[in-house]
């Protein structure tokens, strides 16, 4: 049903440059396990286009680094959402962001976000009928 697909390095890199200082077995034995949790990469899951699924799952990828490791080598840290207050004496920044408990986790990054946007379309019902059921077992009587 779903396609499955290999992660690449290089080209993780050169998409999300902020992650050039982590070392390849943080991204490889680190990051992609976790990400491949929320972003199924067996080829049972719904999405069927290689494209789709590689940025998906590049999306995921940042978004378990950023909040593991941080970004440009710098500690986990920043704020998603919407700034809806801020101050200049002794800087105080508050930032909004309409959630969900179920995407309460996506919306701690950019990229966890944008994966969640973009999933929005796999998260609805699909309907997958039954066998049909026979309610006269005896027609010819």
């Amino acid at each position: 049903m779903g396609v499955i697909v290999n992660f690449d390095y290089a080209s993780f890199i050169a998409i999300y440059p902020q992650f050039a200082t982590l070392s390849q077995p943080q991204v490889l034995q680190g990051a992609l396990p976790i990400a491949e949790l929320y972003c199924r990469n067996d080829g049972g899951g719904p999405v069927t286009k290689a494209e789709t699924q590689t940025m998906l799952l590049n999306l995921m990828v940042a978004h378990i680094c950023q909040i593991t490791y941080g970004a440009n080598g710098q500690a986990p840290a920043g704020i998603v959402g919407r700034v809806s207050n801020a101050s200049e004496g002794s800087v105080s920044v508050a930032a909004e962001f309409p959630m969900t408990p179920n995407n309460a986790w996506f919306m701690q990054t950019p990229f966890g976000a944008a994966f969640w946007q973009a999933t929005a379309a796999y998260r609805t019902m699909r309907y997958i009928p039954g066998p049909r059921r026979t309610f006269n077992p005896w027609p010819n009587q």
